[in-house]
């Protein structure tokens, strides 16, 4: 052993800390990650609380007390007898199924409606396309109870009340809808388009083999909020229809808060059948809104 290697004290290496950084590289420093873990639980328990507490309530029995204090979020025995009073009370099913043809037929609509009107403002010129860009920018300002007795008054015209189809054709286009396909075929590069026109593509195949394949996530983003907008609509069919046999889902399950008001778990289980295709849609576009929500975001 070297006489430096007495003299000098064994030294360890130094250990590091492992370090958290965030998307672009910077140190995230304790205190503001436990903060932001902090926001997120306040946001999740505000968000989803109330549904989770829901189904909670739906699974009690008639001998569970759901008003005890301090309240007791599990149920002690589950059981589905709830959902079986449901449909017992009113034809749940049956509105169920009205609500699905309203709410496929607007995605429906909504798609290939704010597909077309998206791509003419974003690639097709022609004189007033900013304009017709504007005119959909101020729909969206204008409130659903301002028009509704306008829409009331048409639909009356048409012959369309107490109809279905009354109940899909004010919404069968969103506003919103348009302009989230036009923000997302403007992101395109027009570089890819040209090569095709070169090729002698038309206008409908650079649309249908080109620019709607490339915005898929948007489109998914479109169908969910069709969706959840008719699915959850509740003024305009109440309006629009008078015959039992036709009420949507959310017009049906109104009676079980009139006649069953003190019955909070039959309620709790009504709620519960009525958000679960919601949930069970958003599993299944998951991947895609996310991707879709930066394809057609609304920028300035």
């Amino acid at each position: 052993m070297s006489v430096l290697e007495k003299v000098r004290p064994h030294q360890e290496p130094a250990v590091r800390e492992p370090r958290v950084t965030d998307e672009h590289g910077r140190r995230i420093r304790v205190w503001e990650l436990v903060l932001r873990y902090a926001l997120l639980l306040a946001v999740l328990a505000l968000t989803v609380g109330p549904f989770l507490w829901q189904l909670s309530t739906s699974l009690k029995g008639p001998t569970e007390d759901i008003f005890s204090s301090p309240p007791k979020f599990l149920p002690g025995r589950p059981t589905l007898h709830n959902y079986e009073r449901v449909s017992r009370t009113i034809p749940v099913w049956d509105y169920a199924l009205n609500s699905l043809k309203v709410a496929s037929a607007s995605v429906v609509t909504n798609c290939v409606g704010s597909a077309l009107a998206g791509y003419a403002l974003a690639r097709l010129r022609y004189r007033g396309r900013g304009v017709a860009t504007l005119v959909f920018v101020l729909a969206m300002l204008v409130p659903v109870e301002g028009i509704i007795i306008a829409q009331f008054t048409t639909m009356r015209e048409l012959g369309l009340n107490n109809t279905l189809i009354g109940v899909v054709l004010p919404g069968s286009i969103g506003a919103m809808n348009v302009l989230l396909m036009r923000n997302a075929f403007r992101n395109l590069p027009y570089e890819i388009e040209e090569a095709a026109y070169v090729d002698g593509a038309d206008v409908w195949q650079r649309f249908w083999r080109i620019a709607l394949p490339s915005v898929k996530g948007t489109l998914a983003v479109v169908a969910i909020f069709a969706f959840m907008g008719a699915w959850d609509d509740f003024l305009w069919p109440l309006i629009v229809l008078s015959d039992p046999d036709k009420f949507t889902l959310t017009i049906g399950l109104n009676y079980l808060h009139g006649t069953f008001a003190n019955d909070e778990r039959l309620v709790a289980a009504g709620t519960v059948i009525a958000v679960a295709p919601l949930i069970a849609l958003f599993a299944c576009l998951q991947r895609y809104f996310f991707r879709g929500v930066g394809e057609g975001a609304v920028k300035g």
